[in-house]
């Protein structure tokens, strides 16, 4: 097993085609995307999720064995990471129990009744993954594609996208929408986050989890410069095979927040370096503006949580316009983030 990511994620079935229809219509006017009509990717996402709850708990054990055939990877991750019941073992007692009690809970029930509601089908989903998949293929014939697109429920205990060796786990329980009544009663959530609990954001957080697991993130104790680089990094990756997604979504900001970074990138800029900010290796510090939150600590109000990625992600697009020789594959393969940084000569106005 390689990588678990934690996302935040929403809606129904009708809502998908309709943002999706939107993005393309949107996406006809980028000039740049390429044509991969011509890649075979077919993406089909299974329901874990219905068949769990569909186990007899007279017999679990029985149960579990059958769904270790058809989910052999998935199902002791899930077991084990994602539900903390333990080390997997269809033999074991504790294991049985503790899915027993799952599946019979009156609460678990009445959310996996929600998520068929919300998802009765997953086809708009599938289409929008495997053309996300198709631009990955394009610009990194050598990217893992994921052999397998599986949807569960964490039990809302915020697994939005997960990773598992080459399987990718959509946790829609995660994605019911903001106004879902449970997610505004549990602590663990605030409004800045439950703004993401949405349908629009599944695939920007699947394909981010791929794309962390082939391409690691920074370390907490970074220059607070190279981690701007290499979530700026991400960011542009993400752009390029997800050229139908607004800029807001990618980045987890709200569209107004979006239009006050682009309108304020200067400003933004000055506040990193007067502040000497840039070369910080103090995690504690640095977690201010790569992290998620309301808004960031020092700035305006209008500033959103994880400022550090917008700017990341600026310097990187300044970077790649800087040098049209290098590819996207060339980009995400480059260790020396402070090459990336000083080459880019990102100096907004």
């Amino acid at each position: 097993m390689r990588n678990y990511i934690n996302k935040l994620p929403g809606n129904s079935q009708w809502i998908l085609s309709a943002l999706i229809l939107i993005s393309c219509l949107a996406a006809c006017k980028h000039k740049n995307v390429p044509d991969v009509s011509h890649i075979a990717v077919n993406v089909q996402i299974d329901r874990f999720d219905q068949a769990l709850i569909k186990l007899d708990t007279n017999n679990i054990q029985a149960g579990l064995q059958e769904l270790d055939k058809a989910y052999p990877v998935f199902l002791p991750a899930y077991i084990e990471h994602i539900m903390n019941f333990g080390p997997y073992n269809d033999s074991s007692k504790m294991i049985q129990l503790q899915s027993r009690m799952l599946i019979g809970n009156a609460d678990y029930r009445v959310l996996q009744d929600s998520i068929n509601v919300h998802f009765p089908k997953l086809d708009a989903l599938e289409h929008e993954l495997a053309q996300n998949f198709r631009y990955i293929k394009y610009y990194i014939p050598s990217f893992p594609i994921p052999s397998r697109v599986v949807a569960f429920s964490s039990v809302i205990s915020n697994y939005g996208a997960v990773t598992i060796d080459s399987v990718v786990g959509i946790g829609l329980d995660m994605y019911l929408g903001k106004d879902f009544p449970i997610y505004g009663i549990l602590p663990d959530y605030p409004v800045y986050m439950i703004r993401k609990f949405s349908p629009e954001y599944i695939t920007t957080n699947a394909i981010q989890a791929l794309a962390q697991q082939v391409y690691p993130g920074a370390a907490p104790g970074d220059q607070l410069v190279i981690q701007l680089v290499k979530a700026g990094k991400l960011q542009y990756f993400l752009e390029q095979v997800m050229p139908e997604t607004a800029d807001s979504i990618r980045l987890g900001y709200t569209k107004t927040q979006m239009e006050w970074c682009k309108d304020n990138e200067q400003l933004i800029w000055q506040f990193f370096v007067q502040q000497n900010l840039l070369y910080k290796a103090d995690w504690q510090s640095n977690m201010h503006y790569m992290n998620d939150g309301p808004s960031t600590q020092g700035m305006p109000e209008e500033a959103p949580g994880r400022i550090g990625t917008f700017v990341g992600w600026r310097i990187v697009k300044e970077y790649m316009d800087n040098h049209p020789e290098v590819t996207l594959q060339k980009l995400m393969e480059e260790k020396d983030a402070m090459k990336i940084f000083s080459q880019s000569k990102y100096r907004p106005k």
